[in-house]
């Protein structure tokens, strides 16, 4: 039920959405957002009221996740969804808004606003994907995002957890919740989890599973996983999973996605069969024609969200493009350039060229690693220089962006 002070705000935040769309300043979800919580700092709460929502967070796969998580609660009614990716409070303001009838809510939410959006939204499913440093400058430790959410999750006992048992971090974040649902979905970056964040022992990776030592923390038994072929669920549950996004991370992506549909009341085959179907994120893994070249479009923005973009960079290609700039949504702090393995590009059979404002940056990390490459700053004129055919291009958020809006 929206008060009458909420209605006032959400049209003064839709007019303010109006005109920064005619003035050409924006698509304006984040103003009109922004206009409405100034008005009435409720308006995230009585918007959330009357649904049953999914809460999805992680330092990657948030955005992917979530537009899984949609597709698979569409199969059971409508479902709002803030599907470009603005995760905090105003462009969650703004998805809610734009979908006042829908009963169901997908939303992707930074990590450090889950509590309060939880509390405001009262979650009935909350996903958690994985955490791993990123943009130190902004976020902070990552230790520090572990025991937030921890105590976020305490106060919503009722709230499912779906959590990447893969992941220690995520783990020890839903370890005390009562209703939590295990997902075997991927932990292929380790570097910042050596150490139990609950005791500070060691811990132990063997085998597929890991252990603290010394205490009794270890990798739960998941009720979800995956293969390279098949999802498996609870109660016996198998089912072929051909997935349209490239990638073992969105395998698990995907996994987790299916678990949180699921606890909502979808089928397992029918959630199964709409996370395949989605093939483009925001812009993210499409295709498309730019001149002499085929381009495909990868985003990554931390050291572990770059491992698995690497891994997904074919050697048949005419060129390969990294971009990297440094603005305040990529965090300006790009010490992280040093923890990835960007050694897999050591005798890569095509050109690599280095892009981006920080293009020079990262041409000196290359040159540590050995990489032969170029330098061109600007990420389409980079493409240009490549030899015709098709090119790989790998960017962190506002190169990402920015090249976006250049092929638009």
């Amino acid at each position: 039920m929206i008060t009458a002070r909420g209605r006032i705000a959400l049209g003064a935040g839709a007019a303010a959405r109006w005109a920064s769309r005619v003035t050409g300043r924006g698509a304006g979800a984040m103003i009109g957002g922004l206009v409405a919580m100034k008005l009435d700092p409720s308006i995230l709460g009585q918007l959330g009221s009357g649904r049953r929502s999914v809460v999805v967070t992680g330092t990657n796969g948030k955005s992917t996740t979530t537009r899984m998580t949609a597709a698979a609660l569409a199969t059971i009614g409508p479902v709002a969804s803030n599907s470009e990716g603005a995760n905090m409070d105003a462009g969650l303001i703004a998805a809610l808004a734009g979908s006042r009838k829908a009963t169901l809510a997908a939303l992707e939410v930074d990590e450090m606003h889950v509590p309060h959006v939880s509390d405001a939204v009262d979650p009935s499913v909350i996903v958690l994907l994985n955490l791993s440093r990123d943009q130190l400058d902004r976020v902070g430790e990552i230790n520090h995002i572990e025991r937030t959410l921890r105590a976020g999750l305490a106060r919503h006992p009722s709230a499912v957890v779906v959590a990447n048992c893969d992941d220690v971090l995520v783990t020890s974040a839903a370890y005390d919740c009562p209703n939590v649902v295990w997902v075997a979905a991927g932990g292929g970056w380790s570097g910042d989890s050596v150490s139990c964040p609950r005791s500070g022992e060691v811990i132990v990776r063997e085998n597929g599973h890991w252990h603290s030592t010394g205490t009794d923390f270890s990798r739960p038994t998941p009720q979800w996983w995956y293969d390279e072929t098949n999802i498996y669920g609870p109660e016996g549950f198998t089912a072929p999973m051909t997935l349209a996004l490239p990638g073992t991370v969105n395998r698990g992506n995907a996994t987790q996605a299916v678990a949180a549909a699921v606890a909502l009341g979808a089928s397992a085959a029918a959630a199964v069969t709409a996370v395949s179907g989605v093939d483009e994120v925001a812009g993210r893994y499409r295709t498309l024609q730019v001149g002499e070249h085929t381009v495909r479009m990868l985003l990554a923005k931390n050291p572990a969200g770059w491992q698995e973009a690497l891994s997904m960079v074919s050697s048949d290609v005419a060129g390969a493009v990294i971009s990297v700039n440094g603005q305040v949504p990529d965090g300006e702090d790009l010490s992280w350039l040093w923890d990835v393995n960007f050694e897999h590009f050591v005798d890569f059979p095509a050109p690599i060229v280095s892009a981006g404002e920080r293009g020079t940056d990262l041409a000196v990390r290359l040159g540590y690693a050995g990489v032969d490459h170029t330098l061109v700053h600007d990420t389409l004129a980079a493409i240009k220089s490549c030899p015709p055919g098709h090119v790989e291009v790998i960017a962190n958020y506002t190169a990402f962006l920015q090249l976006n809006r250049e092929l638009a």
